[in-house]
């Protein structure tokens, strides 16, 4: 029975959770168009995870190129480096864990925010006003969410790259030329498009799962602390596992 419960749980919160998608992406094209929000959520997910992402971003080039050089010397293939990390970067790494580096940081802070107006009573004042609780919370951080996470991508695919290069010419002794040339062999403008494919889906399912589990909190400050927990977990769970659908939907 436990099971079943849980079973049926879940689908009822995927559903709502695919209404709030529906309901904010509609709400999007209707007046009034808060231009000012947007941009304030563009600035915290996108200004304010840019360090994180670079960081993230640098090392692991720089640790995938010191492991990926490592195993290639035994077959002398050290030359294809660069095609590797640069395709491993674009096409999985760089989406993926730039979003669950944002996840981290943003997913968080969407969730305790709007479960925090929710358990003050700040969404009822909302509705009181005549503004739209979905138009107003949950529409900008959607649309801030997918627009700025493929450029944070874009940022982590720049920086990792730039990382590995400079490990494997310079500290490993790997020709640059041949590490740069290899990169434009192998590598093609789909392996970034379906990379930023990824990554704006994710940050759709990040922002989602956020707003969902913010307006969703009960119990007061326990209940806004189980929805942050609870939208970070399912973010993280989520990404994995449309990474891989996604992956056989865009490499087929």
């Amino acid at each position: 029975m436990r099971l079943l419960a849980a079973l049926l749980a879940g689908v009822e919160g995927f559903g709502r959770a695919l209404i709030l998608l529906w309901e904010g992406l509609f709400l999007s094209f209707r007046p009034p168009y808060r231009w000012r929000l947007l941009l304030q959520q563009m600035e915290f997910i996108g200004a304010g995870s840019l360090f994180i992402v670079l960081l993230t971003g640098v090392f692991t080039g720089m640790v995938f190129a010191v492991q990926t050089i490592h195993t290639f010397r035994l077959f002398n293939a050290e030359t294809l480096v660069g095609s590797v990390v640069s395709l491993a970067l674009m096409r999985e790494l760089a989406p993926v864990l730039t979003a669950l580096m944002v996840t981290g940081r943003v997913g968080s802070a969407i969730a305790t925010e709007i479960g925090t107006m929710v358990v003050t009573e700040q969404v009822d004042a909302l509705s009181a006003m005549a503004v739209h609780p979905v138009q107003y919370l949950v529409t900008p951080r959607l649309l801030a969410a997918v627009v700025m996470l493929p450029v944070l991508t874009a940022f982590c695919d720049l920086v990792g790259i730039g990382g590995a290069y400079y490990v494997s010419v310079y500290l490993m002794g790997v020709d640059g030329g041949m590490f740069l040339d290899k990169i434009r062999l192998y590598a093609d403008s789909w392996d970034v498009i379906s990379g930023l494919i990824k990554a704006a889906v994710f940050g759709l399912i990040l922002a989602l799962v956020g707003c969902h589990k913010g307006l969703g909190a009960t119990q007061g400050a326990r209940g806004v602390g189980m929805a942050t927990t609870q939208s970070v977990v399912l973010s993280s769970i989520l990404i994995l596992v449309s990474d891989y659908f996604l992956t056989l939907l865009l490499y087929r």
